[in-house]
């Protein structure tokens, strides 16, 4: 009696399966209609209407649209196990640290030296920021948003 049971299960939901794939494979998919409905409407001599998301004010920049990152590091920047100075004026923390759109890392420090560090890249800049919480339209703007 047990192996009738769990055979008229198992039969069940095969069944089940079977008919859940049938009704998927029948059902459009969302980018399907949007695609389907853009050829129909361009005969029409109309322009085809694609829904814009996100919109256009939840969008962030892309990587080709900044000149670069900042962030600012306020505690001394140790690199290849010594701590980084300032050539000029011998500061060695509270830099402002740029990654480039060219992938190179530059260091400036609080009185506005800067210097590109080479043994710093776009990897170790994404490892130790966080997210992103402003896009600036100057240099300046982001300076001021840091406390430079």
């Amino acid at each position: 009696m047990f192996r009738r049971r769990a055979r008229a299960d198992r039969e069940f939901r095969e069944a089940q399966r079977d008919a859940l794939l049938l009704m998927q494979a029948q059902e459009p998919l969302p980018f399907d209609t949007v695609q389907a409905e853009a050829p129909a409407s361009a005969g029409s001599g109309s322009e085809a209407v694609v829904p814009d998301f996100p919109p256009a004010d939840l969008r962030a920049p892309s990587r080709q649209d900044v000149e670069g990152m900042m962030m600012r590091w306020m505690q001394p920047l140790v690199i290849d196990g010594e701590v980084h100075a300032c050539p000029t004026c011998g500061a060695y923390r509270d830099w402002i640290v740029f990654n480039m759109r060219d992938d190179s890392v530059w260091l400036r420090c609080r009185a506005g030296h800067q210097v590109q560090e080479p043994r710093l890249d776009t990897a170790w800049y994404n490892r130790n920021s966080g997210p992103v919480d402003r896009w600036h339209p100057t240099l300046e703007d982001g300076l001021r948003h840091l406390g430079h």
